[in-house]
């Protein structure tokens, strides 16, 4: 019998939407920050609440959200962002509490892009990378978990690259533990899909490492993968493209060509990750544990 959602770890109150300020965006649903009342010992610190938008309170949306939170509430590591609660709210939308970081890397590359400042600094990849693969080597190996949709929108950062968390966890898939294949329909973002993916063959770990080579390629390039131009989010699509943007579809589950940068030796070894985590092959892909060991060696 499936352990029931529990609503929240203590019940909290859900302001009406003009009320918090909107920090993200997805599709079906909008990312608030949820400021909490003080409590005797002072100030609390706020929350990142996802919910429901009221266009799509009919949709499919609300039992994506409950799913997420049912994954969200089981897993417990310091590069994963942490559950705080849920609530199904009084028109029948529900809201996913979370812990709030600084920033998310997406939006960081766009302002990026926009003051003309060139690729990230070599340690900021370096520390997104770590953090990242540490968090798969316990979505892959501990909880085996794929996460299905990793990409610079669905990575968080505190501070000044401080902390590095992975979230939104609404495409994930579980790793049959003898074949280690995804059980279900994979759903990621086309852009940043492994070929066997797109291809629609199985799908194992190494969709999750592709992706994450296509991450470091974002912070080199300061582009989404395979897209002409900087595009932003909306609340409906998982991209909105101007009409200057150029997308080749042709391209999807390729490794695209680094930007045409004089990189400079401390790149060597992001570089050469980058082509290992992004190898046509989903066997010839390094693990995360493996990942991690390659960067302590720098």
């Amino acid at each position: 019998m499936e352990t029931p959602m529990r609503a929240s770890k203590k019940d909290f109150h859900v302001p009406e939407t003009p009320a918090m300020k909107q920090v993200g965006y997805g599709t079906g649903v909008g990312v608030y920050q949820l400021n909490r009342s003080p409590n005797p010992a002072g100030l609390r610190s706020p929350w990142a609440l996802k919910k429901v938008l009221k266009s799509h309170k009919h949709s499919t949306f609300g039992k994506l959200l409950t799913d997420e939170a049912k994954i969200l509430q089981k897993l417990n590591h310091p590069n994963i962002i942490g559950f705080r609660g849920f609530k199904v709210l009084d028109d029948g939308r529900t809201a996913l509490a979370m812990e709030k970081c600084s920033e998310c890397l997406g939006d960081m590359i766009e302002q990026r892009y926009e003051a003309k400042l060139g690729p990230y600094p070599a340690e900021n990849i370096y520390k997104v990378v770590r953090d990242i693969s540490s968090a798969l080597v316990y979505l892959h190996e501990e909880v085996q978990l794929l996460h299905g949709d990793i990409k610079s929108f669905n990575i968080l950062v505190n501070g000044d690259f401080e902390t590095v968390k992975l979230c939104d966890f609404g495409m994930s898939l579980r790793l049959d533990a003898n074949s280690g294949r995804a059980l279900g329909e994979y759903c990621g973002t086309n852009c940043w899909s492994a070929p066997e993916a797109l291809a629609e063959d199985d799908v194992t770990a190494a969709a999750d490492i592709w992706a994450l080579g296509l991450t470091v390629w974002e912070m080199l390039s300061l582009s989404p993968p395979h897209i002409g131009t900087i595009c932003s989010q909306d609340e409906n699509a998982s991209f909105n493209l101007d009409e200057s943007s150029f997308v080749n579809e042709g391209d999807y589950g390729t490794r695209p060509p680094l930007p045409d940068h004089k990189f400079g030796p401390e790149y060597e070894k992001i570089i050469l990750l980058f082509e290992q985590c992004t190898e046509t092959e989903p066997k010839n892909r390094p693990t995360a544990k493996e990942i991690l060991e390659f960067l302590e060696t720098q």
